[in-house]
């Protein structure tokens, strides 16, 4: 086999594999924790064998998506990180504006922060030890930013929390970028001072 044919074949492997990662996201986010590969196949318009040739099993396919959303959200922080800020907290305020970036972002948002997904396939054993490596890698990326370990805890968790709630519908835009300016606030070293 020449070169042309075989980087045509790793390229149409690796959109299969994109266009079945991305209809798992949809299907799991849809019907939940226990989906099947022949609905995972139907919506990526691939056969189930075709699927199986990817991902040996359902198991697979569950571990695969979860280290793929994983990365994507990291690459979706990382295109927030502004490197001319050289004070403590850069991680962190990156962090905060992809999570309350408004609709540009709402989908890897959503992947990122859907419970009800993430709740599910906990259940799934191989998955456990990718998502606890995942919050491993944040705690050591975020701490590496040299803020204390409280403010750190409360911003992150606070932009997740105002992600779900632009999720489910329950803030606007204009209350969304307010608190995101908080938050951002509150990422930097010193004293938070609540504006007037």
């Amino acid at each position: 086999m020449d070169r042309a044919t075989e980087g045509r074949q790793t390229r149409n492997a690796e959109r299969t594999r994109r266009s079945v990662l991305d209809a798992a996201v949809q299907v799991i986010l849809d019907k939940g924790a226990a989906v099947t590969l022949a609905q995972v196949a139907a919506a990526a318009g691939v056969s189930k064998s075709g699927l199986i040739h990817h991902f040996g099993s359902r198991d697979q396919l569950v571990v695969a998506l979860v280290e793929d959303t994983n990365e994507r959200f990291r690459e979706t922080v990382r295109s927030h990180l502004d490197l001319s800020e050289n004070h403590p907290g850069k991680m962190l305020r990156a962090y905060v504006r992809a999570l309350c970036a408004g609709s540009a972002e709402v989908a890897t948002a959503r992947d990122f922060a859907s419970a009800p997904m993430w709740g599910g396939l906990y259940t799934i054993p191989a998955v456990v030890p990718v998502m606890d490596e995942n919050a491993a890698w944040w705690d050591e990326q975020l701490a590496l930013d040299g803020l204390s370990p409280e403010r750190i805890m409360i911003v992150r968790r606070a932009a997740e929390g105002i992600a779900m709630a632009a999720i489910y519908g329950e803030q606007d835009g204009g209350s969304i970028s307010s608190a995101r300016d908080l938050l951002l606030e509150l990422a930097t070293e010193g004293t938070f001072r609540t504006p007037l």
